[in-house]
């Protein structure tokens, strides 16, 4: 029973004092399950951390789920997600109910309508890295091809973006490999 609680502790406090999300949590994770805990050793974090980069979504509950199996099996799994989980989710809760509260004020309206334009220019830069990566890996033609290809899957035939991201990965696993 110890060793889910200190799974719980491992991956709570990262989450709580890792601001910036998942890659600012790394190093906290790491000293947790390495320095503090000794439950894998540098080189075993580096190859989990590797795995995680490879597959989609956030890393930490990536990693707290493959951690949490290796410590404690499933429900070990459980709690270090769990953890990881938790001061996010109470954060936006916290959030949710006072932009609630406050949604009719002149003041939020007015904050909420000039973040979107810097959150515009974010997605738009983080879809420029994407294109010059992309152009890097693949080559002019491909990457064209994919964005003239998927933009017109998503605007003019409405197609679902989880649909055309695997033919996209299907592409590229088929012509690109």
């Amino acid at each position: 029973m110890i060793e889910y609680w200190h799974l719980f502790l491992a991956f709570l406090i990262p989450g709580v004092v890792g601001y910036g999300g998942g890659p600012a949590s790394i190093p906290l994770i790491e000293y947790e399950v390495v320095q503090r805990y000794g439950w894998m050793t540098t080189p075993e974090f580096g190859e989990v951390l590797a795995l995680g980069n490879a597959l989609p979504g956030p890393i930490a509950t990536k990693m707290a789920g493959y951690i949490g199996y290796e410590v404690g099996g499933v429900f070990g799994a459980v709690v270090a997600i769990a953890a990881t989980v938790i001061p996010s989710l109470v954060a936006m809760i916290i959030l949710l109910k006072l932009l609630m509260r406050f949604k009719n004020s002149p003041k939020v309206k007015r904050m909420t309508t000039l973040i979107r334009p810097a959150i515009a220019v974010l997605l738009g830069v983080l879809a420029y890295q994407f294109f010059a990566t992309s152009y890097e890996g693949a080559g002019l033609v491909q990457t064209i091809l994919l964005v003239v290809l998927s933009f017109l899957a998503l605007e003019r035939w409405h197609i679902h973006p989880a649909f055309v991201i695997i033919g996209a990965l299907s592409y590229g696993a088929i012509f690109l490999s």
